[in-house]
């Protein structure tokens, strides 16, 4: 799943990519970025709109900014329009724009000013330039706030993949690959690096190797606009995740300084059956993308992509899937983070959970407190005898969605049964519902840990925090919709009962699937931020992710059925 848990975009200035992407035309057909995960902003450290801090209250827009979106609302919905129209109304709004309108947006997109030849001083020319870019790239450049502000040249590298555009919302007649890939054109050696550094491929069965990747996301992975919070990804975290089965040890992907050895960034990828309506993608997920915070200047990002890229096309996988905080040409679908407090005290110290308007503390922890016990008759943790009777079950929960994975039996068991030999730590908790007369297993439930490191506070150094991941249950199949809302509820009320026993401070979960259907009455609360879904290489429709046009819920449930870490 991801939220407080994803990041994102890759390169940022047009100049940049030419650097990394200096081939012949045949071979950038084959070689370009296949994948862009919802870790790929890590140079621009800009952290999703769903990040820690800002799940719970929403920041402040700057001033500043505020004043120029202002001066670009009137264009908001040139995409709408017919193109020509569209491209008049741009062109009109940039020319409306002041010098100093201008001045604060290159402020806030320095690659871009440098770009435009900010350097050489011609604010003329500079301001000349600036008027001749797309306007879309402008509005989607500011579509998000602190560390999420885009590099607007970013969306310049986007115009050359395989992705579809932001404005283009015609109806798609047949659903398939944008770009056809010829393996034969897929480059055999690694991109160049610059001097001083190389590749190396981690081996995360190695303790030490896998503690390096550990640190250097400890230390420059993802944190909130405050620096209040950052992500702790677990070693036993890091190996559920990127172990998976038909994991590939070239996929893990890690940059040294050559004279140190030091490690300082690291990029990954994973297989995945993704099912998209009636076809079936052999895909890639892309994450853990860092860069060492003093070497973002040094344009890295780009040229990880590109060589990750490279290994997964050597493979004959030219999909992927990701998903991102920020918007990028262009959605599939769009889903919000929810968020149930647990601990309500606890992520009230630190700064986790704002204290609503005249209300009180006992009041919060009164509204959340949780039963002692589950009410489900049957429910218990799940077993190796149960994996193929869940599995059928899983399998025919997740075809009613438009968009979901196909799990394998070993995938499975990887994914949804905690291993006590394996990891160090438990990662991943599942439990089934068993019917006390047949022996019939019901339904199921599972969700997974990620915590987050508090920083500079005095009471507490971490939250413990709960994904809701898959669910699934025989009602969806057999009772009318109103029973499936009565039999999810309460399934879901035990998963949070379940979580408080096992110290879990809050419990996270997304408008996909059918989470519609209880994230209220289960005292659910939306996150100021969405989680945009992507496909590269994949031309698809629109998915319903749950959420209206006013990012409310939506009653007409999802379209996902893909929970990403």
């Amino acid at each position: 799943m991801a939220d407080p848990s994803k990041i994102n975009d890759p390169t940022n200035t047009n100049k940049a990519t030419k650097e990394v992407m200096g081939e012949t035309k045949a071979s950038k057909s084959a070689e370009v970025a296949q994948v862009v995960s919802d870790n790929e902003d890590e140079e621009e450290a800009t952290v999703a709109a769903d990040s820690p801090a800002s799940t719970f209250a929403t920041r402040k827009k700057k001033s500043k900014k505020k004043r120029i979106k202002d001066a670009l609302s009137h264009t908001s919905g040139s995409s709408e329009a017919s193109s020509a129209n569209a491209r008049v109304s741009m062109q009109k709004a940039m020319g409306k724009l002041s010098n100093d309108n201008i001045q604060d947006i290159l402020k806030m997109n320095p690659s871009l000013a440098q770009e435009l030849g900010v350097a050489e001083g011609d604010a003329a020319q500079v301001a000349e330039n600036f008027k001749k870019l797309n306007m879309e790239e402008i509005l989607a450049g500011l579509a998000s706030t602190g560390k999420n502000v885009k590099d607007m040249a970013s969306y310049k590298f986007w115009q050359t993949q395989p992705v579809p555009k932001l404005g283009d919302n015609a109806k798609i007649e047949q659903e398939g690959p944008i770009r056809d890939t010829d393996l034969n054109l897929v480059r055999k050696e690694p991109y160049p690096m610059v001097d001083g550094y190389e590749w190396v491929t981690m081996d995360l069965l190695n303790g030490e190797e896998l503690k390096e990747v550990f640190d250097l996301l400890y230390g420059h992975y993802v944190e909130d606009d405050e620096a209040m919070f950052r992500f702790n990804y677990s070693k036993s975290f890091l190996q559920w995740a990127l172990l998976s089965p038909g994991w590939k040890k070239e996929w893990h992907v890690g940059l040294r300084v050559s004279a140190s050895r030091r490690l300082v960034a690291f990029i990954s990828a994973v297989p995945v059956a993704l099912r998209v309506r009636k076809n079936v993608l052999n895909a890639s997920e892309v994450n853990f993308l860092v860069v060492h915070k003093k070497l973002r200047a040094k344009r890295l990002t780009p040229i990880l992509i590109k060589e990750i890229t490279r290994r997964c096309n050597l493979e004959g996988i030219f999909q992927a899937i990701y998903t991102a905080g920020v918007v990028l040409p262009k959605p599939v679908s769009t889903c919000r983070y929810f968020h149930r407090s647990i601990d309500w005290q606890k992520l009230n110290d630190v700064g986790f959970s704002p204290l609503p308007k005249n209300s009180k503390p006992q009041y919060q922890v009164r509204k959340y407190k949780l039963p002692d016990h589950t009410a489900t008759k049957g429910l218990r943790e799940i077993e190796v005898k149960d994996v193929d009777e869940v599995l059928d079950l899983l399998c025919r929960y997740l075809k009613r969605f438009d968009m979901a994975p196909e799990f394998t039996k070993e995938e499975f068991e990887h994914w949804l049964i905690h291993k006590k030999d394996a990891y160090e730590e438990q990662v991943i908790w599942s439990y089934v519902v068993e019917d006390p007369t047949t022996k019939k297993i019901t339904g199921f439930f599972s969700f997974y840990c990620l915590e987050s490191s508090v920083i500079n506070n005095d009471k507490h150094n971490n939250i413990r925090a709960a994904y809701l991941f898959y669910y699934a249950t025989e009602t969806a199949f057999t009772s009318p919709k109103a029973d499936l809302k009565l039999r999810l509820n309460a399934l879901i009320n035990d998963a949070l009962i379940l979580a408080k026993k096992y110290r879990f401070d809050v419990f996270n979960a997304l408008t996909l699937q059918d989470n519609s259907l209880f994230l209220e009455e289960q005292k659910f609360g939306g996150g100021d931020g969405q989680l945009h879904y992507y496909l590269y290489n994949y031309n698809a429709n629109p998915i319903a992710g749950g959420v209206d046009a006013k990012n409310n819920i939506d009653d007409g449930c999802s379209g996902v059925g893909v929970v990403m870490l």
